[in-house]
C-alpha cells in the first residue's frame, strides 16, 4: 500500500471516529534531520480544550525475518547509541523517498548481511510508537537465501549472526534481543514453526 492510500485510509478512519479527532490548529517545526522531523502541534481536543503534541515524522521503515534453509534466523548485532549498548536485531532500514517497502527490504537484507532471498512474503505492518511518531514499519519473511557479500553503510558496523530458535529465545531472555520489531519477528517465527508442526 503506497503512502497516498495509507493517508486516505487514515482519513476515512478519522471520519468514522470523529468524536475522538484532534484538530490541528497550529504547528511549529522544531527540527529537520536526515532521518526524522520534529514538530509541535497545538490541537483542539474533543472536549473543547487545547493541548500540545510533540510529533516525530519518519519516512517509514522495513524489517526482514530472514530464515535459512536449515531454519536459522539471520540477525545482526550492532551498537545503538540511544541505548548506549549493543543489541541483536533482525535486518532493517528506513525507506528512501518513493521507495516501495519490498524493494527496501531486499536492499537492506543484502546490504547488512550479504544474503539475497528468492522469496519474500509480507508478515505485518505496524506503527512503532504511535504516541509520538508516525513511523510505519513493514515486516517481511525472506526465504530461499543465498549468501553473498554484505555492503553496510559507511557509518554502519554490524556482525551477522545465524541463530536457532533456542539461541534467539536465550538472547531475548538475557536482554540482547529487546527491540519491538525483533521481538515481534521472534514470536512470528515461533508461530510459524508451531503451525508447521501441527500440519505434521
Amino acid at each position: 500500500m503506497d503512502l497516498e492510500r495509507q493517508a486516505e485510509k487514515r482519513m476515512m478512519n478519522v471520519s468514522k471516529q470523529d468524536h475522538l479527532y484532534e484538530k490541528t490548529i497550529a504547528s511549529q517545526s522544531i527540527y529537520e534531520g536526515r532521518i526524522i522531523k520534529l514538530k509541535v502541534d497545538d490541537v483542539l481536543l474533543p472536549n473543547g480544550n487545547t493541548a500540545k503534541r510533540e510529533i516525530v515524522n519518519h519516512p517509514g521503515a522495513v524489517a526482514v525475518l530472514a530464515l535459512t534453509d536449515d531454519n536459522k534466523l539471520v540477525a545482526v548485532r550492532q551498537f545503538r547509541k540511544p541505548l548506549e549498548q549493543t543489541i541483536v536485531e533482525i535486518p532493517a532500514g528506513k525507506l528512501e523517498a518513493g521507495e516501495e517497502p519490498l524493494t527496501c527490504a531486499m536492499r537492506e537484507l543484502e546490504e547488512e548481511t550479504g544474503y539475497v532471498a528468492s522469496h519474500y512474503e509480507p508478515l505485518s505492518a505496524f506503527y512503532t510508537s504511535p504516541g509520538f511518531a508516525d513511523e510505519l514499519l513493514h515486516v517481511f519473511v525472506a526465504t530461499g537465501l543465498t549468501k553473498g557479500e554484505s555492503k553496510p553503510d559507511e557509518d554502519e558496523f554490524v556482525d551477522t549472526l545465524e541463530l536457532t530458535l533456542e539461541e534467539a529465545r536465550e538472547l531475548h531472555k538475557n536482554g540482547e534481543i529487546r527491540d519491538a520489531k525483533t521481538v515481534v519477528a521472534l514470536f512470528a517465527w515461533e508461530n510459524k514453526l508451531l503451525r508447521e508442526q501441527l500440519k505434521g
